[in-house]
């Protein structure tokens, strides 16, 4: 019996010694020893009552055993859900009760919580901590190293990611076998990775760009990986003369550049550097060319549709641009009132299309059709320009989706929460450009006529119920709000307004 992605991605390294993830503490571990831990894993999933298709809930640290819970869920048929490790117990609340997991592995200081959120669900919670350690790993070690692999075709759910737009609940992209493969394969194909090359991963593992663009390409040709628990400057730059790719956001390289150490000799032997998840400073890309002799390839994506374009390997990589249509997928753009295509050269809708692209929100039909053609193209949100020759370029965002560090920021949650202060009328938060992060968040905030609250107190009161890199750099109390004819705020002029002001130090 078949299963689409553990096939392609795990099996064919059962009796492999090479190399695959070599951690912050030393610990190497080869691509046969990974093979055998999900084996272990997926028998611990098996036992904790996870049946095809049930969800696996993951906010755990980045560790090996975390990488090895991934491949257990493929090969225990079940639904990988990943959520970002900042998030906080308020905001996991919804997650847990729109998908329903079956199993929920967290760090152990979040057990008791993790348990009152879920109630009398019948869940499953198990625990993995920073060091390693936990009921998970306790489980495994006991278990035998073989697992028999749970069929699931190309069109079986692998996994489930939440995004957002800037209105609305929080929706679960759900993405196939066939997704997720598709682009491993157009990926490293492209960027022409083999078992040759040696990853940089710095990157979380609880989004596309950590987990199914760097890990998965590594995993399909057998690639070793230096495995970094978070970005650490003096670490890379270690690891840089060892190494042959890295992936990274935007604040990797900036940060990069702040080093004297970064040096065209420190990169002989890279061949690649990757970015994404945010847009790329012309000037960061011009400098790293300076500096190192190598131009930053940058990609585009998204939850929904995994990676859609990217620059060439071999040609021109053009600072501001995210490059050509990956092999197999379309991408065409369009008049957001019409839907019909526009001439080259004009802005309009990016509309994707391909074996990339998910197969709808869960439990959203409505959102679904809304937003995914019966023609197979999805409506990105994102508003963009292809050149003559298929060339794509980013221009702007039809929603107010602000991107700080490579992290997704949606306003209308941050404006609930302001808006529940005692004192506050209205909020109105938007992304300003940050030299470090790309962007970073403020509010505007219009008071009740007599209040007299403070920004300090908005704050004292909205950011416990936030993940750090949601919080606001600057409460702005303004008189009104700037609208247009028809009532609706004109963020855009809160964005000239107070531009430069998101550059203070963290």
């Amino acid at each position: 019996m078949s299963n689409t992605l553990y096939d392609a991605l795990i099996a064919p390294h059962a009796t492999s010694e090479q190399v695959f993830l070599e951690c912050d503490d030393g610990t190497v571990l080869s691509y046969g020893g990974y093979v055998r831990r999900v084996a272990q894993m997926a028998h611990v999933l098996v036992n904790a009552g996870v049946a095809p298709g049930d969800r696996v809930f993951v906010q755990a640290p980045k560790v090996s055993d975390t990488i090895a819970l991934y491949g257990a869920a493929i090969q225990a048929g079940a639904v990988y859900l990943p959520v970002n490790t900042a998030y906080t117990l308020s905001e996991l609340s919804y997650f847990i009760q729109d998908a329903q997991p079956r199993a929920i592995i967290c760090d152990p200081k979040d057990e008791a919580a993790m348990a009152q959120i879920c109630g009398r669900q019948g869940v499953t919670i198990l625990t993995l901590g920073p060091d390693g350690t936990g009921s998970l790993a306790t489980a495994a070690d006991a278990a035998e190293d073989t697992f028999k692999t749970v069929a699931r075709g190309p069109d079986d759910l692998a996994a489930l990611l939440y995004t957002s737009g800037t209105t609305g609940r929080s929706k679960g992209a759900m993405l196939s076998h066939k997704n997720l493969l598709s682009n491993a394969i157009s990926l490293a194909d492209l960027w022409e990775i083999t078992d040759q090359d040696r990853l940089i991963h710095a990157l979380p593992i609880f989004h596309t760009h950590g987990l199914f663009v760097a890990l998965n390409t590594c995993l399909l040709v057998g690639a070793r990986v230096r495995f970094m628990a978070a970005f650490n400057g003096d670490e890379v730059l270690k690891e840089l003369p060892k190494s042959t790719l890295m992936m990274g956001v935007p604040t990797f390289y900036t940060r990069l550049l702040d080093d004297p150490r970064l040096t065209r000799d420190l990169c002989a032997e890279m061949r690649l550097f990757v970015s994404g998840s945010a847009p790329l400073l012309a000037d960061t890309h011009t400098e790293f060319a300076r500096r190192t002799g190598h131009r930053i390839l940058e990609r585009y994506g998204m939850t929904e549709t995994n990676m859609s374009t990217s620059n060439p390997y071999e040609g021109d990589r053009v600072a501001g641009t995210v490059g050509y249509a990956l092999p197999g997928v379309e991408v065409v753009i369009t008049d957001p009132d019409t839907g019909a295509p526009v001439a080259a050269g004009d802005i309009g809708m990016i509309e994707v299309r391909g074996d990339n692209v998910f197969q709808g929100y869960w439990n959203m039909p409505e959102k679904t059709a809304e937003e995914l053609r019966d023609t197979g193209f999805f409506i990105t949100g994102d508003l963009g320009v292809q050149s003559d020759d298929g060339r794509i370029s980013i221009v702007g965002r039809q929603k107010d989706l602000i991107i700080s560090g490579g992290y997704n920021i949606y306003p209308k949650e941050i404006e609930e929460l302001i808006n529940n202060v005692d004192g506050v009328l209205e909020s109105a938060v938007f992304g300003v450009p940050h030299p470090d992060f790309g962007e970073s968040v403020l509010a505007a905030v219009i008071l009740e006529q007599g209040a007299s609250v403070t920004p300090d107190a908005i704050a004292a009161q909205v950011e416990p119920l936030l993940a750090r890199f949601k919080h606001p750099r600057r409460y702005i109390l303004c008189d009104a709000l700037p609208r247009n004819t028809m009532g609706k705020v004109q963020k855009n002029v809160l964005r000239d307004t107070y531009n430069g002001s998101g550059a203070a130090p963290e």
